[in-house]
């Protein structure tokens, strides 16, 4: 056993000192704490997020550089340093590669018979090096050859062990601790195919402006989703995700059964007592060239449909865009939602006319789990959507949408999907009462069709716009009206710091005029500006101003102007 242990502590200094020698670099710079190369930069970037990734990255390349030279194969395998294409019998290090590579096999180079010296030698190459070292002491200790280590390779490499003794400490806490935590997260990881994405997003708002001032007090308000994102094959995703909030709209000169100036968060939060929902169950997979977009529960278009709309839209209402629900999306897109299918099918491939188009097409069912009469998936409120989509190389991009849809009495056009909400008259998510209220004692068809362009003249400006047209036919006598919405977009993406956005915008929110009952035949223009400041990666404040003139399409009523100051948590 002495004698065993003797010529481990003998040769493991040999060993360790010579893997110091494999690069020139690594002596250079002994104090450098990470050198990575510029072909690994980006993988290494990406993995550095998730420390389960990283740690299991590691290990494998561990394993995969220091068994790169000792595999069969005659153009991997070096047995002299002549086979180096890049090392002279000049280079200071050649006598120390000529012991490393022919008397103890322990450097094998690369495949290509390189040896890359001239390059800056990552922790990861090191660690192969002296993994694949260590395993040739192993060898020389249970064959008792370890006197092939000669005298003067040991006074040299001992000198070479204490050097760098500091490096080679913390080399090996590194691999222990990422040992440690692979096994710790291995242990007790949520699931193997789950990931969850959280958002909570925390508002602190108040209107001002003659009667809506003095109607309405300042609120603090909330809204919680956590995402649960399954994925089984890599290529899919199963959305599971719960919401809840206390979000309310403010009353616009009492005006409260339209939805002209509501906020983002405000929208999902079922009856608003922070009680916990699920808003949305879909599922999205690649079946061929086409991708497949399947809702249980809580789908929207805009959930697979182009909006157009960067920096403006998020997730669907998500915390990180515009303040308001007309910025954040063309209205059109919030005709109806909740379960169905969706179809996204490229039309072409590079070169010709349809090289970059496709299309897309769409059909939600509100009412699809009711098997009560004139309800279900195809007899109850239903929204079907058809969309031609267009991209100019990636500066800009182009879309042309039709949607068919059906309510019936006492429905609204712009619900989302909703039958009802405790917060707006049957879930109105976005315009004026004219433009949402349809027939309350018959059905109701409607007939929209609208357009969406966005366009990057450069990294730092994005301009997008929309307009859409709904032509509604109701089943009784004078329940025939038309609604029009538009509205332009400017963003300013990194503005005053990188992941900030200053955005600024200008529409109509969705009206209509000369409705029988109805009284205000004004434009209700909307006017929005927000600036999100990215405190952290995971925290953002999002101060801003909306400007509403003429509420309820009438110049009677006072102008409004809501401040809010947004604060997002993701995770």
């Amino acid at each position: 056993m002495s004698n065993l242990l003797w010529k481990s502590l003998v040769v493991s200094p040999a060993v360790l000192g010579a893997t110091l020698l494999v690069s020139t670099t690594a002596i250079a710079a002994p104090n450098t704490a990470t050198v990575v190369s510029p072909a690994k930069q980006s993988t290494v970037a990406e993995v550095a997020q998730q420390p389960e990734i990283l740690a299991q990255t590691t290990i494998d390349q561990v394993n995969r550089y220091s068994n790169e030279g000792n595999q069969n194969n005659s153009q991997s395998q070096v047995t002299s340093v002549s086979q180096f294409s890049d090392v002279q019998p000049t280079d200071w290090a050649f006598q120390a590669l000529q012991s490393l590579v022919e008397r103890y096999g322990c450097i094998a180079g690369y495949p290509n018979a390189t040896y890359r010296g001239n390059r800056a030698l990552t922790r990861y190459e090191f660690a192969a090096g002296l993994n694949a070292c260590l395993d040739r002491v192993n060898e020389l200790i249970a064959t008792a050859t370890a006197d092939l280590v000669t005298k003067q390779d040991l006074a040299t490499l001992q000198r070479l062990q204490e050097e760098f003794s500091a490096e080679l400490a913390t080399l090996r806490g590194r691999v222990d601790s990422l040992e440690a935590r692979t096994a710790e997260l291995e242990a007790n990881q949520f699931s193997t195919t789950t990931k969850l994405v959280g958002e909570a997003v925390f508002g602190v708002s108040d209107v001002f402006g003659g009667r809506n001032g003095d109607n309405n007090n300042t609120v603090f308000q909330d809204r919680v989703r956590l995402d649960l994102q399954t994925s089984f094959t890599g290529r899919d995703v199963l959305h599971t995700r719960l919401a809840a909030g206390n979000a309310q709209p403010f009353a616009i000169d009492g005006i409260n059964s339209g939805a002209e100036g509501r906020q983002t968060f405000q929208v999902g939060v079922g009856n608003g007592n922070n009680s916990v929902t699920i808003d949305r169950l879909t599922y999205e997979a690649p079946i061929g060239p086409a991708q497949v977009y399947l809702a249980a529960s809580g789908g929207r278009h805009s959930q697979y449909a182009a909006v157009n709309n960067p920096y403006f839209f998020d997730n669907t209402d998500g915390g990180n865009g515009a303040l308001s629900t007309l910025a954040s999306e063309s209205p059109i897109y919030r005709i109806g939602g909740g379960a169905g299918i969706a179809l996204n099918l490229p039309l072409g491939k590079g070169g010709g006319i349809l090289g970059n188009s496709s299309i897309t097409a769409g059909y939600l069912a509100s009412q699809a789990n009711n098997p009560g009469l004139s309800q279900g998936l195809t007899n109850g409120n239903y929204a079907a959507l058809g969309q031609l989509n267009f991209s100019v190389g990636d500066r800009v991009a182009l879309a042309a949408t039709y949607v068919h849809g059906y309510n019936a009495a006492g429905g609204t056009l712009f619900n989302s999907g909703s039958s009802s909400d405790a917060n707006f008259a049957n879930g109105v998510s976005v315009g004026t009462n004219q433009a949402n209220a349809l027939s309350a004692t018959n059905g109701s068809e409607s007939n929209s069709y609208g357009a969406s362009v966005a366009f990057r003249p450069s990294d730092k400006l994005s301009i997008s716009g929309f307009v859409s047209y709904h032509d509604v036919t109701g089943f009784g006598a004078n329940d025939d009206y038309e609604a029009w919405s538009y509205g332009l977009g400017v963003a300013l993406p990194d503005f005053g710091k990188k992941g900030n956005v200053l955005g600024l915008f200008a529409g109509a929110e969705p009206y209509s005029f000369n409705r029988p009952g109805f009284v205000g035949n004004n434009v209700p223009y909307h006017f929005e500006g927000f600036y999100k400041y990215r405190v952290s990666d995971n925290i953002s404040v999002t101060p801003g101003v909306i400007w509403l003139t003429s509420p309820g399409q009438s110049s009677a009523n006072d102008d409004a102007i809501i401040g809010t100051l947004r604060t997002t948590f993701t995770f």
